[in-house]
Formats: structure tokens, C-alpha cells, sequence
């Protein structure tokens, strides 16, 4: 089995904001009507590159599909829960030549968020065969991120990772786990730790393969989780530069959050 390490430093985003935008999610959301197949935003305008294709809009069973001129790749949102106060599950199939996938996402609760699952399912073309097959799924408990995250300098880490996901493969299986701190001014220090393993009467060999890959895993896992944090401070920096009203606005005009780099003026 190996073991890697990394810690980055990130933008933090506290409970008051999270509430704030997820709040805000749920109530444009709930704004928007159905006509026919097409979604339309408050004023009329429709929700770009959406169509309903089945079920009532934002109640369980309904389905949604993406479209986008000139994507090769089919995707399908799939309504699994959907309550005010309560969980909202949102699911979503894509498909395209070489591969498909399934994902659900569930938030317990969108007005006032505690917890976060995500499970998934990926596999390859039509028989391509089980090593082109891979599943897994993640939590994060919010509530034990953010006291984590303000535990004082030089305490103990906590035992039990507030995020963890698992992948597993015919060939093996990877677990990640994340450790919030509190550093600088509106930042915190994450760690990032996974373990990968060989399954069954596999984990000789891939013990072995893992030794010799050492380096270049250490190296891809640091590059990976670097990146991973960048992107997350891009957006993070994005959304918290806007102000109550402005945040409302971009979520109104149906374009989503501002990304890097776009004038939100």
C-alpha cells in the first residue's frame, strides 16, 4: 500500500457564506417555471442550453437534458429529491463514445447545509470490459470541516477526516481524506492525504508496481492536489468578491457564478 501527503493552502469559505449562496441556489431555483420543454428564469427569459424532457419541473422524477451545439457527449439531470428544509439529491448521466457515467449528489440541507455525499459510477465503451469500470463515493460532514478548521494553532488534528471519498477498481482501491486548519487571514491549510492498494490477489503486484512508480506517483498526486487548489481558490476568490446583491444577480441572469477572471460590473 502507498501513503501520500500534501498540504496546500486555500480560501476559506465559512457556514454564514455557504448558507448564504446554497439559500440563494434554492430560491432562483425554485423561481424559475417550466413551459413545455423549456426552463424560464423569473423575467421570461429562458435557462440557456436546458431542456425539461420528462416529470414536473423540480420535483423528484423530473428530467433534464443539456444541450450544447458541437458536444459529442449526452447529459441527463435526473431530479432524486428536491424538498425546502429538507435533502435535495440531484443526479446526472452523461454518456459519449468511449464512456459513461453516473453521479449523484445530495445535500443535507440546502438552507442550512450539514453534510455533502457524492457516489458515482464510471465505465468504458460498450464491452470494453470490466477494467474500464470504476466506482466510488465521498462525504463531507460540514459541520465537523468548519470546527476543525477553527481548532488553535498546535492542537491535535482531528482523528476522524471531516471529508473522505473511496474509488474502487477491479485492479484496486484509492482513499483520500482532507484535514482542514486554520491559517492565514481567510485562508486554510488542507491536508490531503490518500492510500492506494491492490485488491485481493492483486496487492503483491501491485505492491510492487507502486514501489517502482513511487516517485512519479508522489510527484502526480502533489501536481494534482496543487492544481485542485488552485481552481478551488480562482472560484472561491470569485464568489466571495461578490456582495449579497451582486450574487444574487448572477444567479438570476441564469449564467451561473462568475469565473476567473470575468468582470462581474
Amino acid at each position: 500500500m502507498a501513503v501520500l501527503r500534501h498540504s496546500v493552502e486555500v480560501v476559506a469559505v465559512g457556514p454564514d457564506r455557504l448558507r448564504e449562496l446554497t439559500s440563494l441556489l434554492l430560491e432562483i431555483a425554485e423561481s424559475t417555471r417550466a413551459r413545455g420543454g423549456t426552463v424560464l428564469m423569473p423575467d421570461g427569459q429562458p435557462v440557456p442550453d436546458l431542456r425539461l424532457t420528462g416529470g414536473r419541473h423540480l420535483r423528484p422524477g423530473a428530467r433534464y437534458e443539456v444541450v450544447e451545439p458541437d458536444v459529442r457527449e449526452r447529459i441527463v439531470v435526473r431530479i432524486r429529491e428536491w424538498r425546502r428544509g429538507g435533502p435535495v439529491a440531484v443526479e446526472q448521466l452523461m454518456s459519449a463514445p468511449d464512456l459513461s457515467a453516473r453521479l449523484t449528489v445530495r445535500l443535507t440541507t440546502p438552507e442550512r447545509p450539514r453534510l455533502l455525499e457524492a457516489e458515482g459510477r464510471m465505465r468504458g465503451a460498450e464491452g470494453s470490459g470490466a477494467l474500464q469500470r470504476a466506482k466510488g463515493r465521498a462525504r463531507v460532514d460540514l459541520a465537523a470541516w468548519w470546527a476543525a478548521a477553527e481548532l488553535p494553532p498546535g492542537a491535535p488534528a482531528v482523528a476522524r477526516a471531516p471529508a473522505a471519498g473511496r474509488v474502487r477498481h477491479r485492479l484496486g482501491e484509492a482513499r483520500l481524506y482532507l484535514r482542514p486548519r486554520r491559517s492565514g487571514e481567510g485562508c486554510w491549510t488542507v491536508e490531503v492525504a490518500a492510500s492506494v492498494r491492490g485488491r485481493w490477489l492483486l496487492r503483491p503486484v501491485a505492491a510492487v508496481a507502486l514501489l517502482l512508480a513511487g516517485r512519479a506517483l508522489r510527484r502526480g498526486f502533489r501536481d494534482g492536489v496543487e492544481r485542485a487548489a488552485e481552481g478551488w481558490n480562482r472560484a472561491a476568490g470569485a464568489l466571495l468578491a461578490l456582495s449579497p446583491d451582486e450574487l444574487r444577480a448572477e444567479l438570476a441572469s441564469g449564467r451561473g457564478l462568475p469565473g476567473p477572471g470575468r468582470r462581474t460590473d
